[in-house]
């Protein structure tokens, strides 16, 4: 490095300036073969650890090199030697905290993102095992919830869905019966074939008048209970035209289905009259109404025209129902806020994350800067180990109270 600059001189200076660059001449060699160890070939984990172990610090080492031996040269014209070795003294002594802390540093940031790791590993754990023991214990919790929630005061459903079920079944029974009838009816009126559309009008001009029979039992029942006398004649006679219609319409033509059967099976022997058959529907429709009724009908019932009029169902008493109990949190939400507390909590540890990052780059950065400091202002830069990035951020402030100019030497 320094033949080039000594062969350009000329002759009679080149003694000179080699005893004067004698304390340098050194310091690129050492420097070159440092650089060199780096370039060496080597495995990728090997290279990693001598540039994440090495690098800093030999850079500090040659940097403080420089600083001091040229440092050497200011000697004979400073003021405040003894001040200056000093600053020079406490500045290696800095560096070598600087490394010390470098090293601490990295050992520190591994601990912490394994730590880190480990508790994430754990969290993904625990939410799985809780997936698992949710998933094993999903068929005893819906049927215990289901069978908690069945006892307790509310909509009967189950019995909703009975009368509904019954409703539906009873108007296809009543069309399969009465289609015939009904195409007899229109073919004679209009003179041709009953439309394809004919059974759906059937079954829910069917299924709406069974459905109002239900009704008619139920308002009928809740005139007696709350002796509206005034209403209760008026009900009754509803209810037998309700009988009368679909024993007439509906009923006997369920009972003149089977007519063929009995007569078949009684040897022709045995036939329905009128009255007869007439009896026999109407016994069908109480005995058919009242099993429904006490077995499903009054406690669906009100539930539906409830339904139908959104209004809220109502208890014995004229009592409200009374509302649900708070159902329990979902299984997933207790894992989910456990999750949102551990992501606040790293959240919380960014800061701390970045100067395990920083901190220990920057102890070498400060070291190297405090040499060029006392070699230019005979003073350092930072007070050196760096415990956390607040004081690396006053440096700003620190530089611009400094007074970098040459004190003046009164005369």
């Amino acid at each position: 490095m320094f033949e080039q600059f000594i062969a350009g001189l000329p002759e009679n200076w080149r003694p000179l300036i080699e005893t004067l660059l004698l304390p340098l001449a050194w310091i690129p060699e050492m420097q070159s073969r440092i650089l060199g160890f780096f370039m060496e070939p080597s495995s990728g984990g090997l290279t990693t650890l001598k540039y994440l172990l090495l690098f800093p610090p030999l850079l500090l080492w040659i940097g403080a090199i420089w600083c001091t031996h040229l440092s050497l040269y200011t000697l004979p014209f400073r003021s405040g030697r003894q001040k200056f070795i000093s600053m020079l003294l406490i500045s290696w002594w800095d560096a070598a905290r600087a490394v010390w802390q470098y090293w601490v540093g990295l050992f520190r940031l591994c601990a912490v993102v394994a730590g880190w790791i480990f508790t994430l590993a754990r969290l993904a754990v625990n939410f799985l095992l809780e997936v698992l023991r949710q998933i094993l214990i999903a068929p005893f919790a819906m049927t215990g919830r289901l069978s908690k929630s069945y006892f307790q005061p509310g909509v009967p459903w189950i019995a909703f869905g009975l009368l509904i079920f019954w409703c539906v079944l009873e108007a296809t029974i009543f069309t399969y019966t009465l289609f015939p009838t009904v195409s007899e009816v229109l073919a004679d009126l209009a003179g041709v074939q009953a439309p394809q559309f004919t059974g759906i009008i059937l079954y829910m001009f069917l299924l709406f008048l069974i459905l109002g029979s239900f009704a008619c039992v139920q308002a009928l029942l809740d005139t007696i209970k709350k002796r509206d006398f005034k209403y209760l004649a008026q009900m009754i006679i509803v209810e037998l035209f309700v009988m009368f219609f679909e024993v007439m319409f509906l009923y006997r033509e369920l009972v003149d289905a089977i007519t063929p059967w009995i007569a078949q099976h009684t040897g022709e022997q045995f036939r329905m009259g009128v009255v007869f058959t007439l009896s026999l529907a109407t016994f069908g429709w109480v005995g058919i109404r009242g099993m429904t009724w006490f077995l499903f009908g009054q406690f669906g019932t009100p539930p539906l025209l409830a339904f139908i009029s959104r209004r809220p169902l109502q208890e014995q008493g004229g009592q409200e129902a009374p509302a649900a109990e708070q159902q329990a949190p979902p299984w997933w939400r207790p894992v989910i806020e456990d999750f949102k507390r551990e992501v606040d909590w790293l959240h919380g540890r960014a800061e701390e994350l970045a100067g395990y990052l920083s901190l220990p780059v920057l102890q070498v950065v400060g070291a190297l800067m405090n040499f060029a400091s006392v070699l230019v202002t005979s003073r350092p830069v930072f007070s050196l180990p760096f415990k956390n990035l607040g004081e690396v951020m006053e440096t700003r402030q620190v530089m611009s109270t400094m007074d970098l100019e040459p004190r003046k030497v009164g005369a």
